[in-house]
């Protein structure tokens, strides 16, 4: 199981319903978007921070361990705003605005990832999926889902597993060793993903598989009181904005 994983089917807020968490969790990456990234997105990141770090209950090195990759993603899409090509400065020279253009795409994009991190460090995949079906969705997709949910943990724990026994094989000595290893480890997970998708549809069609996945869902009452206070947080943050958007240089 991942970390994030982990993380939220032992979240303080485990028992509550999805859609309380998807309303502020995604309405936190909504404003992030929409409102300026000075100082609104950063309104929405420090209020989501302390979401997460406080009532939520994350812990701050799984948070960081799980925001640094899509942070990274942040970068790489800021660094290309600092230059342009062609113009007066030849062929790549720096962007007039660059640095502007480039640090509001980053505050904007930073915050709103932890709006989605909110929703995902506090409800488990296996709680949203079969709810979705209530939602419109066709349940033959929800099931792919479920499924592909499954067999990827499986994988993942196959790759391990193969990987310490090339390390304890001394599979990774050197360079072309472990260009050997790594080609193995591809082939050893290619088949073994074949295998136990068969054997999954082997499982099912002994289990008596109609053509649906029946799961049980834990059951959860919409809170109408959170949903109250996830409200007020949002038009906090939107008023608060543009009160010092006005106050602020």
């Amino acid at each position: 199981m991942l970390p994030i994983d982990a993380a939220a089917h032992s979240s303080r807020w485990r028992r509550r319903h999805p859609c309380e968490k998807a309303v502020l969790g995604f309405g936190l990456t909504v404003l992030a978007i929409c409102l300026p990234p000075w100082p609104g997105a950063v309104l929405v990141a420090a209020a989501t921070l302390a979401v997460l770090l406080g009532p939520a209950g994350v812990a701050p090195r799984q948070l960081w361990r799980a925001w640094r990759i899509p942070l990274g993603f942040c970068v790489t899409g800021a660094v290309p705003l600092l230059f342009q090509v062609g113009g007066a400065g030849g062929l790549v020279s720096p962007a007039p605005d660059g640095p502007v253009h480039a640090g509001q795409l980053l505050l904007r994009t930073s915050a709103a990832s932890l709006g989605v991190l909110l929703f995902a460090f506090t409800t488990p995949v296996s709680d949203v999926l079969p709810r979705l079906v209530r939602a419109g969705v066709p349940a033959a997709v929800v099931d792919v889902a479920l499924v592909m949910y499954r067999i990827s943990f499986l994988l993942l724990d196959a790759v391990r597993r193969v990987r310490e026994a090339q390390t304890a094989r001394l599979g990774l000595t050197s360079r072309a060793a472990a260009w050997r290893s790594l080609a193995g480890l591809g082939a050893t997970a290619f088949v073994r993903a074949f295998d136990r998708a068969a054997r999954l549809q082997t499982g099912l069609a002994g289990r008596g598989y109609d053509g649906t996945l029946r799961v049980l869902v834990p059951r959860a009452v919409v809170s109408g009181r959170f949903l109250g206070a996830s409200g007020a947080l949002l038009a906090g943050l939107v008023a608060l904005t543009y009160v010092l958007e006005r106050l602020l240089p």
